[in-house]
């Protein structure tokens, strides 16, 4: 593996580059190239591939500007060459891939994870591909940038190596801003069993989380979701319940959200009864969108959002199972991000009917941005789950709504992560129509 940081001139080539990237001034950026990076993979259509393995070997040119690392000397400013190498020899041993395509766009997604990266160019070969006649290599090259997204996820390390150990959980990581963990001699005393929690309002006010002695503290800042914004930005917060009263549930996490400081409640859109998907055999779901307006860090106001969960009680006992309310941020301003606590914009919400739907009929133009992203309303239309959206309410901040029940769906797949269409059968039974216009809903008493 060789690794080289400089500018290249306009219309200067590159051995395996796609060509020179601008910053926006019109000037070259700077690259980090990695090239010959080897793993054994198991891509490919054919079983034997699949069963046996082949060598793969990727290419990476990483178009970004190095002067604020080296004129500070940190490489908090610049990528970790060293990491992304691991985490492009991990993908090209990774999960199987039909396609090279396929692996070159996981690995230009990984890549953009990194803040400091502007664009990409990978290179994938398959010097042992199944072919017929006398070659040398099968390459595939891809060029990917923050205006045209890679069509994959990047690379995350499997969750029972990356989770701490109770005894020593260091702090959360990025894959722009890796965190040594402390050291066992520097940490603290354990603390009495019967200490006191903050409560959430603590939580709320202050954006402190809990410690080991049950005191509540401001966490020192880890990466650039610890940065509050410096001008208020828009928020895209996903709410759902399906256990006790959920729409009193909702009700109430909106006025919740309305009293976090630092957080702006603009609008709130109908409510959807959706089927659940992709977990056990549950109640429908009430869904809801909540449009908003922040001074917070992302982190910052995931925590608020979890402190609210934690007070209505919200229990993680099992993925996409039951819960009494679940809240997820869809979009933070313009935070690309994926670290071990939060993923901006959220990786699973262009595939969520029960997030798009409600989304759309409050805001018609409102426009999903990162990978898979697109206008929120076509997203919407083609979601995976679309046919499970059994109504919208318009008025349900102020009116009461039939409780969640499971129906009858012989030709649906029962579960949870994703949501559905709409059909107008029991709106009309109650005097709403997913066609009305979002204006005609009623916002409630959150805004007093």
């Amino acid at each position: 593996m060789s690794t080289e940081a400089g500018s290249q001139a306009p219309g200067g080539g590159a051995p395996w580059a796609g060509g020179v990237t601008l910053d926006s001034s019109g000037r070259p950026l700077d690259q980090i190239r990695l090239a010959g990076i080897a793993a054994i993979g198991h891509h490919g259509v054919f079983e034997h591939e699949r069963r046996e393995g082949q060598r793969f070997v990727a290419d990476v040119v990483v178009h970004l500007d190095t002067r604020r690392a080296a004129a500070g000397d940190d490489l908090a400013h610049t990528l970790h060459y060293g990491i992304l190498a691991e985490q492009v020899a991990a993908v090209l041993a990774g999960e199987p891939a039909d396609l090279v395509e396929t692996v070159a766009e996981r690995i230009a997604a990984t890549v953009l994870a990194f803040p400091q990266a502007v664009a990409v160019d990978v290179s994938v070969h398959k010097p042992q591909a199944p072919i017929t006649v006398p070659f040398d290599d099968v390459v595939v090259t891809i060029h990917r940038d923050r205006t045209k997204l890679p069509a994959a996820e990047p690379y995350r390390p499997p969750a029972e190596a990356s989770a701490p150990t109770p005894a020593q959980a260091p702090p959360t990581s990025t894959a722009a801003f890796p965190l040594v963990a402390p050291s066992a001699a520097a940490a603290p005393p354990p603390a009495p069993a019967a200490a006191p929690q903050p409560s959430w309002h603590e939580v709320l006010q202050t954006g402190s989380q809990p410690t080991a002695d049950g005191s509540a503290h401001a966490p020192e800042p880890q990466d650039a979701l610890d940065v509050p914004p410096a001008h208020p930005v828009d928020v895209v917060i996903a709410l759902g319940a399906n256990q006790g009263s959920a729409q009193e549930t909702l009700r109430a996490a909106v006025t919740d959200l309305a009293r976090v400081p630092g957080l702006e409640v603009v609008d709130v859109s109908p409510l959807a009864r959706t089927a659940a998907v992709g977990g056990p055999e549950q109640p429908d779901y009430l869904n809801a969108v909540v449009l908003a307006r922040t001074t917070l860090a992302p982190r910052a106001l995931l925590h608020a959002t979890q402190a609210i969960e934690q007070a209505h009680g919200r229990e993680r006992s099992e993925r996409w199972g039951p819960r009494t309310l679940d809240i997820d941020l869809i979009v933070v301003g313009s935070a690309l991000a994926v670290t071990d606590d939060l993923e901006l914009p959220h990786p699973r919400a262009h595939a969520r009917a029960f997030v798009l739907q409600p989304w759309a009929q409050v805001d018609p133009d409102a426009v999903l941005p990162g990978l898979g992203g697109g206008p929120v309303a076509a997203l919407a239309a083609t979601a995976p789950d679309r046919d499970g959206i059994r109504w919208l309410a318009l008025d349900w901040l102020t009116a009461p709504v039939p409780a969640p029940q499971p129906e009858p769906q012989p030709d649906a797949e029962q579960g949870r992560d994703a949501g559905p269409s709409t059909t107008g059968t029991s709106a009309a039974a109650h005097g709403q129509h997913p066609s009305q216009h979002p204006s005609q809903h009623t916002a409630g008493d959150w805004r007093a």
